[in-house]
């Protein structure tokens, strides 16, 4: 049932390069770019119905969506209630000795500590990580030049 536009495209395709050889020389051009893309849709019909019999030899396209994430464990981005605290009272200590070390502006600390106590997920953990190295690296920056102006 499913090859019917694939039958329909090709007899189509068929009858036209049967004809370009009957017509006239003025309109072969024409006929050429039909029988082009005649054989094009051919070609596109016959590999869309190949995809449709691969997935339904195999099943429903939600079937092997179920079987893929049945096999595979679900990874929680969850972390232990010690290691949160931990993580926090480390990144507040990194957050004052750059406090002390760079002037940042107080808005931008208050929202860093802000985030520090909001902390639940490993993924805004990294996230912190990163701002403060990159607050870090200013730091080292800004104390290197200092110490080449003296």
């Amino acid at each position: 049932m499913g090859h019917i536009p694939t039958a329909t495209v090709g007899i189509l395709a068929a009858v036209l390069t049967g004809l370009y050889f009957v017509l006239p020389d003025a309109v072969h051009f024409t006929v050429l770019v039909f029988i082009i893309a005649a054989w094009f849709l051919t070609i596109i019909c016959w590999l869309a119905q190949k995809s449709a019999d691969y997935m339904h030899k195999y099943g429903s396209h939600s079937e092997i969506k179920k079987k893929l994430t049945e096999n595979k464990p679900i990874q929680m981005n969850q972390i232990s209630a010690e290691d949160l605290e931990q993580t926090k009272i480390q990144f507040s200590t990194d957050l004052e000795e750059l406090k002390d070390s760079v002037k940042i502006k107080d808005n931008e600390i208050e929202k860093l500590k802000k985030e520090i106590t909001n902390l639940k997920t490993l993924v805004e953990i990294e996230s912190l990580r990163t701002e403060l190295a990159h607050l870090k690296m200013l730091a080292a920056r800004e104390n290197t030049k200092r110490k080449k102006k003296k």
